[in-house]
């Protein structure tokens, strides 16, 4: 029987040495002299709970042409302090960076106390990582006095520069959300203030490349290592409006799956996400729920995994057939089954849905006729119906819905029925501009301001660039538009443009003079 025992233990071992070399070399090695730091690409931090955070960086000595990486496993050492000059160490360990997954680590480090902020870093060999501030969340049985976090979207290289975060370091804030389109999959165009730095990306070699010319950006790799983050995807870190497994263009099925997987893969790499987040081909589960303290909950939506096929033929259009179709899903039936178990089991004060398109049903032709973007909500008008009408009768309180996508500021009202003038309002939705999608903006635009007046619920509206600040109480919600006059050159200064409030209890956003 020994004998037995001591042969299974040798298998046991022999296969899990054969599992490692097939990924590099067996065992992980500390690096010696790198002829490069291997940390170009900075550090970050993110999906906070109350005793945890996921702490991210990537060994890139040549970020923007593979990595220039040894093909083997390397081993990270990384620490967490209580004070910026990390002479108070809490936590520390080691990770181990795989090829396999671009030698990206994402360490995910417990046993951190509520409600704190903690600095920490990373060595390799010679070479250590810039410091990065990240906080834990409170405790969800806590009582919470005030929360401020800021949200953004849509951040197009080539269409300008990342001054917005510059500014947004400065903010006293303690969390931020992205809500998608944290690259753009474009080839490289002439006269842009930046080029990105290929042909269409396809492939995972290209989504990688793509994904480092991004964070070789100072400005976004200090918003980084300045607070936690959360993210999720939405149609450009894949391909421009695409529905699930169908893509913009047309092209096979498992050819666009296969790239899908590449897209999926790299984004995962290059984001603070915990393991569960980690991909499985062409899947991968990036929705999930954090809590903060009794004030706040947030859900966080993937509306482009599970869709179907964008109706009427995409675009602006009257609202067809397939429009109404109660099959048509931005969610698909599970998550959307989550979503709402997940509002209506909530006792915290605040039911924050971050996601990616506009939820509110906008007319976009003035005068006679309709016309509403098909890619968003509007398009799939009987799950947001049936959405906003489980708010309104479960009477979830005091749910604000966070977007992006359309590279312009909205404030609207949400309700069951836009078609009903007395149909409640059970909800309210703050839609944050770009970064810089869209290049430097306006004020407002003339075709614009021609149907607004046909849309009562909406609030306000803005085409300028930059990012939206809120500060959330057990009582009060405000909301800030922040935005810079230009993107295509340095130096912008920032601004409020607009704040709103929401009061507890009181659906619906009013403007604070």
């Amino acid at each position: 029987m020994a004998d037995l025992l001591q042969r299974r233990r040798f298998l046991a071992g022999t296969a899990g040495l054969l599992a490692w070399s097939a990924t590099g070399s067996a065992w992980p090695r500390r690096l010696g002299q790198l002829p490069r730091d291997p940390f170009t690409l900075g550090v970050a931090s993110g999906d906070p709970t109350h005793d945890s955070v996921v702490l991210w960086t990537r060994l890139s000595p040549d970020p923007v042409d593979g990595g220039g990486m040894p093909p083997e496993r390397v081993e990270v050492e990384w620490e967490v302090a209580e004070d910026e000059r990390l002479s108070r160490v809490v936590r520390r360990g080691r990770e181990t960076a795989s090829p396999d997954l671009g030698h990206s680590i994402h360490v995910e480090v417990k046993g951190l106390e509520p409600a704190r902020w903690y600095w920490y870093r990373f060595r390799t060999g010679a070479h250590t990582s810039r410091v990065g501030r990240t906080r834990t969340a409170p405790d969800e049985r806590a009582p919470l006095g005030k929360l401020s976090f800021a949200f953004a979207s849509c951040q197009h290289y080539e269409a300008g520069y990342f001054t917005a975060y510059r500014h947004m370091v400065d903010e006293e804030i303690e969390l931020v959300v992205h809500l998608g389109d944290y690259i753009y999959e474009g080839a490289a165009l002439k006269d842009r203030p930046r080029r990105h730095n290929s042909d269409e990306t396809t492939t995972l070699q290209g989504y990688r490349n793509r994904y480092a010319l991004y964070r070789l950006d100072p400005d976004l790799q200090t918003a980084h290592a300045r607070f936690p983050w959360i993210v999720t995807w939405d149609d450009h870190e894949v391909d421009n409006n695409y529905a699930g497994s169908i893509p913009e263009d047309g092209v096979p099925t498992a050819e666009f799956l296969k790239r899908r997987a590449a897209a999926y893969q790299a984004y995962y790499e290059f984001m603070p996400l915990s393991r569960r987040s980690k991909p499985h081909g062409a899947e991968a589960q990036i929705y999930r729920r954090l809590v903060f303290g009794d004030l706040a909950e947030f859900s966080v939506l993937d509306t482009r995994q599970y869709r179907t096929d964008q109706p009427c033929g995409d675009g602006n259009k009257p609202l067809c057939p397939a429009a109404l179709d109660p099959r048509a899903t931005m969610l698909g039936k599970k998550q959307e089954r989550w979503l709402l178990d997940g509002l209506s089991r909530s006792h915290h004060r605040w039911n924050i849905v971050a996601q990616q398109v506009l939820m509110a049903k906008v007319d976009r032709l003035p005068g006679a006729g309709t016309a509403y973007a098909m890619d968003q909500w509007a398009g799939y008008e009987v799950e947001r119906n049936r959405v906003l009408g489980a708010i309104g009768e479960r009477r979830i309180r005091n749910t604000v819905v966070l977007t992006g996508d359309i590279h312009s500021n909205w404030v609207a009202d949400l309700k069951p029925d836009f078609g009903d003038p007395k149909s409640p309002v059970v909800a309210t939705e703050f839609v944050g501009t770009s970064i810089t999608s869209g290049g430097d903006g306006s004020d407002s635009l003339p075709q614009v301001d021609a149907y607004l007046p046909e849309n009562p619920h909406v609030r306000f509206y803005n085409s300028q660039r930059g990012y939206v600040r809120c500060l959330v109480t057990p009582e009060l919600w405000r909301t800030d538009y922040r935005v810079v006059p230009f993107v295509s050159r340095q130096g912008a200064p920032i601004s409020t443009r607009a704040t709103f409030v929401v009061e507890n209890n009181h659906p619906g956003a009013k403007r604070d003079t």
